[in-house]
């Protein structure tokens, strides 16, 4: 560069003669003149320039053929082609999980004596998806977080082990599957028999199985395969068996005739965190499964009607929102004090239908102010009501089939009617004998099941029960102690509300697909015993040792074994997840070294059915909290805030994001499920609404990336698909800028042993250094701090905002051959290290693309690592290894901090966006003429050492004069307001209106004095000086001194 002979602070081209980079320019400005000339052409002609547009890209389209991988499984892919002339997310991530997996990178990384590394273990238990189906994006978000946790910590050196593995999903495997072979064969599992229909399910389960695997590998989860687990194989298995011996030797499990939830469509028990509740504020018909899709029922009611009292002409009115349960009333409830019932205490009412009399008992639970203060009480089909039937003595009369229709209990009449088709005939009976009251609507709930849509019945069963309240309560003691972190806090609060106020938990199930129990009901010759309570049963983990019990039992006497037909909750054997995996019950090596896990990684909503548990089990059955934080992320909607159902088809398979999917494909996609024509059309409709292009492809990188950062810790993200598609093109950035990097680093080039800088950096090196230093120093917090969005905003400012758009543009004249050689040099190994640093920060988030570049370049002479997978992880450009100490402990080289450096080339891109904001406002895209005024001798040398990176950051400025009195400045600029000191200032004279350039000025002045004024009349508040915080003071005293100055301008 030259400076002009009047002032050494203006920088032009050189006269004598274009440098390589002014004759780029020249070239480039030519090249875009003549596009520009083209462009017009074109569109002078009479096609339309949309439609050749079109047709071209689609041409071009056509001519690009579909990539292949010709990498063979397992083997490392070969990076001595060139690289691609564009980002392919598909041939960027191909190969590389194969090779990563035969190099043995996803196992555990131990001593040489095979124990664990001094620097920590990481294990996480990846939360088994269900068999029942393909996975969706919400567990994408599951993978996404997780195996970034684990890619981190397996770069800071720690033995890591990320475990996955698959559930059978009790009832909605088998529900599927009963589904799908109906709809396919017209039969049920009945016609089957239980061991042809459970190979049915294993054929589906092993089907499932293999779809899921996959999809995991597409996603890049770097798990160890060869521990795989699923709930029900042999190993897992014996450990649910054990399980239930130990607890019901124990006294924790017992069997009991309880009320339980019972779902007829199902057939089934479920649990209450199985069960939601339905709010209704007033009178609403609903379908119910299992009836006509054309019928409905009334819900949101409340029904009066009378009963006779015996021997009298006298009735008792009696409200209730299931009318046809009064076919199982045994008793009419008042409390002691009211007067209205007094006389009738100990009397008998009489059933209308049946014969049946009905105590009127008194009991202080009852509300005398709510309806007409009588109650009807049904002990064995409402949870209140059984309560007071215990208390009383009464009889529990079930009057339910498991299929929904009603047993001889209720009367002949009613007798094999369907229960809601039984409350209509109820209501008309009672009306015949003008015992019908009314009918009003009445706000409630009705108990609906979360997997049927049926509406909950509760029913009298004998079931195995888990005694919660001895483990919860040492559970709530443990988590108080430190001993467990729940995030974010509002799960926490959740979790002692809940632990607090447990239930015992119902584990029976009447399914096929599960664990049978390991309970036998012991028949002995001669006797009758009841099957409901648990005198007469044993249990086993064998058959041979149940037969040893049950000799004991019997006393000498014949008998026979029954084992029981029911399976126990999925939950169950979920519970036992991260020990089970690891070998329990037996004493394995595994168990001992990655035993208890580091976090358990998983959705809220599954605090309770499933965190909860694994905690209850793990402490009983092995002494310690099966891990030491829980992490809740949140849920995935849809862009519009709706729940994903496939009903509404906005069920995103993340294959389907990663490759992309035109819209027709995804309509046919629905036709491989259970939903029917309707609800298809309706999916069909949702689509089009949200795709109406189809599903963009965006690969796994941006979808993980775009995952984490909509993790920031609330309860809910609303997903929309173009978001992830810009992630895709953040990789697309991340690429070609690696690509033009790597043109700067020729084959000369050979990094530095180390990345410590050598002293001799130019400004703009310590900036970046700096940024790359704080950027690294930010993800390990954040990501310590489990704020995946704040690390990948962290990423991708660095990435983006600093590395592209400053250092990489700002080096170019730093790397041209007329610049020095140790310049230049210094340039490049700058680059490197920003490079290969950036690109370890990104890989937890992004691997393959991460991977790909990687691999790209140089290795430092003294680093054999053949994997960015196993590379150090920056936790300072200085210090690669936190080891023990946390990161805000940790000492940063002093060598990479350069604050002062930071603060100047911050100011020195203050100038430069104010110019390219000042250039832009008068649309000015050549010969821009810059003038920076400074009023410190400070500034004015920093501005004139920067010039030349100044004319390469700003787009179409051919000149940049820093001058330190105003009067030099040429008449006709436009000006903005750096700081104080410092103004810039661009030549705008004869290229715009001045007129309305004036007018513009004119309104900033005014703007500039109300403001102005708006803080001189909060200073000169009397107490201004005592009661304003300091930090406020000095942040008022700034605004005066630029407002001031800019009124000066």
């Amino acid at each position: 560069m030259a400076t002009t002979p009047n002032d050494p602070g203006v920088v032009t081209p050189e006269s004598d003669g274009p440098s390589k980079s002014a004759a780029k320019k020249e070239a480039k400005r030519l090249e875009k003149e003549a596009k520009l000339a083209a462009k017009h052409l074109k569109q002078a002609t009479n096609t339309p320039a949309g439609e050749k547009k079109a047709k071209a890209d689609k041409e071009k389209k056509e001519q690009e053929p579909a990539f292949v991988n010709t990498t063979p499984k397992g083997e490392k892919k070969d990076m001595s082609q060139p690289m691609a002339s564009g980002y392919n997310p598909i041939a960027v991530e191909s190969a590389w999980y194969d090779w990563w997996e035969a190099q043995g990178f996803f196992k555990p990384q131990t001593t040489e004596n095979g124990e664990t590394k001094p620097e920590g273990v990481f294990v996480i238990p990846m939360p088994p998806p269900n068999v029942t189906g393909s996975l969706h994006i919400g567990h994408a978000l599951t993978i996404a977080i997780q195996d970034c946790l684990i890619r981190w910590n397996r770069m800071l050196g720690k033995t890591t082990l990320f475990v996955p593995g698959f559930d059978h999903a009790g009832i909605s495997t088998q529900s599927v599957v009963e589904k799908r072979l109906y709809k396919a064969e017209g039969k049920t599992r009945h016609d089957l028999g239980r061991e042809v229909f459970l190979g049915k399910v294993m054929e589906w389960k092993n089907d499932y199985q293999a779809r899921i695997t996959d999809q995991l590998r597409r996603l890049g989860g770097s798990c160890d395969w060869d521990r795989v687990a699923f709930t029900m194989s042999p190993s897992l298995s014996t450990a649910v068996t054990e399980t239930f011996c130990r607890l019901h030797e124990d006294g924790i499990i017992y069997r009991a005739n309880r009320l339980v939830n019972w779902c007829v469509q199902l057939n089934t028990t479920l649990s209450n965190l199985e069960v939601d509740q339905k709010q209704l504020l007033g009178r609403t018909l609903l379908n119910v499964p299992g009836y006509d899709a054309k019928e409905k029922f009334e819900f949101g009611v409340i029904t009066s009607f009378a009963y006779q009292i015996e021997g009298s002409d006298e009735r008792i009115v009696v409200a209730t929102t299931r009318p046809e349960t009064m076919l199982g009333d045994t008793a009419i409830a008042v409390h002691q004090d009211d007067d209205r019932y007094k006389h009738l205490h100990g009397k008998f009412a009489i059933h209308p239908f049946l014969n049946r009399r009905l105590p009127i008992i008194v009991d202080e639970q009852v509300d005398k102010e709510f309806g007409t203060g009588a109650v009807k009480i049904t002990p064995a089909h409402d949870p209140n009501d059984y309560e007071v039937g215990v208390r009383h003595g009464l009889d529990f009369i079930n009057i339910l089939n498991d299929d929904g229709t009603f047993n001889e209990n209720a009367g002949e009449q009613f007798k094999g009617m369907k229960r809601f088709h039984a409350r209509r005939e109820v209501i008309k009976k009672l009306t015949d004998l003008g015992l019908f009251v009314e009918t009003k609507d009445n706000s409630m709930q009705i108990p609906i099941c979360s997997k049927s849509g049926d509406i909950i019945e509760p029913v009298l069963k004998p079931q195995w029960w888990v005694n919660c309240q001895p483990l919860a309560a040492e559970a709530i003691k443990r988590t108080r102690a430190g001993e467990l972190s729940i995030g974010p806090k509002q799960s926490e609060a959740d979790w002692y509300r809940w632990l607090e106020n447990i239930q015992d938990w119902c584990i029976s199930r009447q399914l096929w697909w599960g664990h049978r129990c390991p309970a036998y009901f012991v028949r002995i010759e001669g006797e009758d015993f009841d099957r409901n309570d648990g005198k007469n049963w044993v249990v086993g983990r064998t058959v041979e040792e149940a037969t040893e019990r049950a000799k004991i039992l019997a006393n000498g006497k014949n008998f026979t074994l029954e084992q029981d037909e029911d399976v126990l909750d999925t939950w169950f054997s979920s519970g036992l997840w991260p020990f089970s995996i690891l070998g329990w019950p037996e004493k394995t090596v595994d168990f001992s070294q990655y035993y208890p896990a580091s976090i358990l990684e998983t959705g809220w909503d599954i605090l309770f059915f499933w965190v909860a548990r694994m905690v209850l089990m793990g402490i009983y059955l092995t002494g310690q909290m099966p891990f030491s934080e829980v992490l809740c992320h949140a849920m995935i909607r849809d862009a519009h805030g709706r729940k994903m159902s496939k009903s509404l088809g906005n069920v995103i398979d993340p294959i389907d994001v990663i490759h992309g999917l035109p819209l027709e494909q995804l309509h046919q996609k629905l036709y491989e499920g259970n939903l029917d024509e309707k609800e298809i059309l309706k999916a069909i409709a949702g689509q089009k609404k949200d795709f109406p292009k189809g599903i963009p492809e965006c690969g796994t990188d941006g979808l993980r990336f775009a995952l984490c950062a909509y993790s920031g810790g609330g309860r809910d993200i609303n997903l929309e698909i173009l978001r992830v598609e810009g992630y895709r093109k953040f990789c697309n950035k991340i690429f070609n800028a690696t690509k033009f990097a790597m043109l700067k680093l020729d084959d000369s080039f050979s990094p530095e042993t180390t990345a410590k800088p050598t002293g001799n950096e130019s400004l703009v090196e310590r900036w970046i250094l700096h940024k790359l230093n704080v950027a690294a120093t930010q993800i390990n917090t954040q990501l310590q701090e489990r704020n995946f969005m704040a690390a990948t905003t962290s990423a991708h400012n660095f990435w983006l905002y600093e590395l592209c758009d400053v250092y990489i543009e700002a080096m170019k004249p730093l790397t041209d051959a007329s610049v020095p050689l140790q310049t230049r040099t210094s340039a490049q190994q700058t680059l490197y290290t920003c490079l290969d640093q950036g690109l370890r920060l990104l890989h937890p988030f992004m691997p393959f693309v991460t991977e790909e570049l990687w691999q790209r370049l140089p290795r430092r002479p003294t680093d054999p690592t053949p994997s960015i997978m196993i590379a150090s992880y920056p936790v300072n450009v200085g210090y690669y290894l936190p080891f023990k100490v946390t990161f805000t402990e940790l000492k940063q080289d002093p060598d990479f901090i350069s604050s002062g450096e930071e603060k100047d080339f911050d100011l020195v891109m203050s100038a430069v966006r104010a110019a390219r904001s000042l250039a832009a406002s008068y649309n000015l895209q050549s010969n821009i003429q810059l003038f920076v005024h400074s009023q410190t001798g400070k500034e004015i040398d920093l501005f004139r050492s920067q010039m030349q990176a100044m004319i390469t950051l700003i787009k179409g400025c051919s000149a940049v004069n820093v001058i330190e009195d105003v009067k030099a400045l040429p008449a006709g600029c436009g000006s903005a307001v750096i700081n104080s000191t410092t103004t810039v200032h661009v030549l705008v004279k004869g290229l715009v209106d001045l007129d309305a350039e004036i007018a513009k000025c004119d309104k900033k002045l005014v703007l500039a004095r109300l403001n102005l004024e708006k803080i001189m009349k909060i200073i000169s508040q009397p107490d201004y000086a005592e009661t304003m915080p300091s930090v406020v003071q000095i942040t008022n005293d700034e605004k005066v001194a630029l407002l001031s100055f800019d009124r000066q301008i």
